[in-house]
């Protein structure tokens, strides 16, 4: 029989994010029916809702009963033709499996190497595509917040990139985990499509994700794609504009997705950003004073959802993680692909505030102890440190 362990569980993995009470008491309301009168306010007012969350007018949000790898298949078949060039840029493991299924999709992924330490080179996608004389390449696929590795890239630098070389290709950005965590600007940036999911800033379970189409895409759609049926926008734009979806939507995620635009909007969103940042400031300012490395080294793009953390050599990450989540009841996150063993993740995202933090850091370091990797002590203070510094619900309102 397994020993019980007092006390709330730190789920400090980044993503799935521990689910608030509020959204999870609006998710456990009484099913209706998504074909019946009442049903048309609670979509609606979801469509609507997350057009304030990925910042767009101009956009029309889609959301599907899946993944986010389902968002990732839909992104593509929508828009690509089968043996289209597309050109995606390797920030971590996830861009690595965005490829993958572009490759399955009979797509023809280039792919620009990166040493995972970072975000997307935008000038390394310029120079690629002012190669480009005929514009074989019909869309640039990058992802904005790399779970894997904790590094965020610059979407609208890669915009800007690619305006400059005065190409044709679409915008498509992963926001997966960046999404309601990091700043993200759908308009502003010039995104053609992102995808994303509700179970990393949006603070839901797994289980819905999301396309937000521009209107270059959305044309695109509407004259080619790949054969489709499930994941076709078309299908989803007429009963959308009433709050109604073309199949059994995933109505209590929905009840839940309500709440959650409700509560970042009452936080503020500049205000969810920068408290992010700054926790993500206080676990790098902790992993430094252990002596320990962050996996992220490209200075200004450290994301404030998660940091990965590289482990001393000869020192097993999975075998650390087992040590913490046994004797502090802490889950972190894995290494993945190319550096599984060797990195542990911790979340820092969601409904997440600074007591909550130093309790999870404050377990590594003990952890760190326990299991006998050579660190320094003084990580919590120093953490405590940057929390200390000015930070108020003062920023813009929404």
């Amino acid at each position: 029989m397994t020993s019980r362990h007092a006390g709330r569980h730190f789920l400090q993995i980044p993503g799935p994010s521990a689910v608030p009470d509020r959204i999870l008491r609006a998710i456990s309301a009484q099913t209706i029916d998504h074909r019946g009168p009442d049903f048309a306010a609670v979509g609606k007012t979801a469509l609507d809702g997350m057009k304030t969350i990925f910042k767009t007018e101009a956009g029309q949000v889609i959301i599907f009963p899946a993944s986010g790898t389902g968002a990732w298949e839909a992104a593509l078949i929508n828009t690509m033709q089968e043996g289209d060039r597309v050109l995606m840029y390797e920030t971590g493991h996830f861009s690595m499996l965005w490829m993958k299924m572009a490759k399955r999709l009979g797509l023809n992924p280039e792919f620009i190497e990166g040493d995972w330490r970072g975000g997307a080179d935008p000038e390394a996608i310029a120079k690629r595509l002012r190669e480009d004389k005929n514009h074989e390449i019909k869309a640039v696929c990058v992802v904005h917040n790399e779970t894997s590795t904790g590094s965020v890239s610059p979407i609208a630098d890669v915009r800007s990139a690619i305006d400059e070389t005065d190409h044709p290709a679409l915008l498509m950005v992963d926001s997966i985990s960046g999404l309601a965590s990091v700043d993200f600007r759908f308009d502003e940036w010039g995104v053609d499509v992102c995808v994303s999911g509700s179970q990393k800033g949006l603070m839901l379970p797994p289980g819905i994700s999301f396309n937000c189409v521009g209107p270059r895409a959305m044309e695109v759609s509407s004259k080619g794609g790949m054969r489709r049926s499930y994941w076709d926008w078309q299908d989803m734009t007429g009963p959308n504009e009433t709050g109604y979806f073309p199949y059994t939507p995933a109505t209590n995620m929905l009840y839940g997705l309500n709440e959650t635009v409700e509560m970042l909007h009452e936080e503020g969103l500049d205000n969810v950003f920068a408290r992010h940042a700054r926790h993500g400031a206080a676990t790098r300012a902790a992993v430094r004073a252990w002596g320990l490395e962050v996996l992220c080294a490209q200075q200004g793009q450290e994301s404030g959802v998660l940091t990965a953390v590289l482990m001393p050599e000869g020192h097993s990450a999975d075998a650390f993680r087992a040590t913490v989540l046994k004797n502090f009841d802490i889950s972190l996150g894995n290494g993945l692909s190319k550096v599984a063993d060797r990195v542990f993740r911790i979340g820092h995202l969601g409904d997440f505030n600074d007591a909550m933090l130093m309790g999870t850091l404050s377990g590594i370091e003990m952890g760190l102890e326990k299991a006998g990797v050579p660190h320094e002590k003084g990580g919590t203070a120093a953490a405590m440190e940057v929390l200390k510094g000015d930070y108020t619900h003062s920023l813009a309102a929404e």
